[in-house]
């Protein structure tokens, strides 16, 4: 099954990891990545501690959790390629729809995936 097959089939949650330049971690929430036609996911951002992060340390690690499966899942390591600033793209992309509009910048960041793994275990 491909990344996009999974993504747009299977229901869960995730984590996305991200390191400053001198090295200190933060992760936070995140929803299924889109699978963009080149192959590359994106990720829709605000203007908070991911998004300065990744702007000084491309690589993250992204933990998706597949709901009611037990520690089934995958880990994606990551590397930032490019981004866009309010692109017109994330409103066709955004899955959750708001009734007010979102007034603060949104970021449409792009990452190749370097290596992916199961949730558990090495397989590697």
């Amino acid at each position: 099954m491909t990344l996009e097959e999974y993504f747009d089939t299977v229901k869960g949650y995730g984590v996305l990891s991200t390191a400053d330049a001198d090295g200190r971690v933060a992760a936070a929430l995140y929803a299924r990545p889109h699978v963009m036609d080149d192959g590359t996911l994106a990720f829709i951002m605000r203007d908070r501690l991911t998004h300065h992060n990744i702007g000084t340390n491309p690589h993250a690690a992204y933990l998706f959790i597949e709901d009611g499966n037990g520690f089934t899942g995958k880990r994606l390591y990551l590397t930032k390629v490019r981004e866009e600033a309010d692109s017109p793209l994330i409103a066709e992309l955004q899955r959750r729809k708001y009734k007010e509009p979102v007034t603060e910048h949104r970021y449409l960041v792009f990452f190749k995936v370097d290596k992916e793994l199961p949730l558990v275990g090495t397989h590697e």
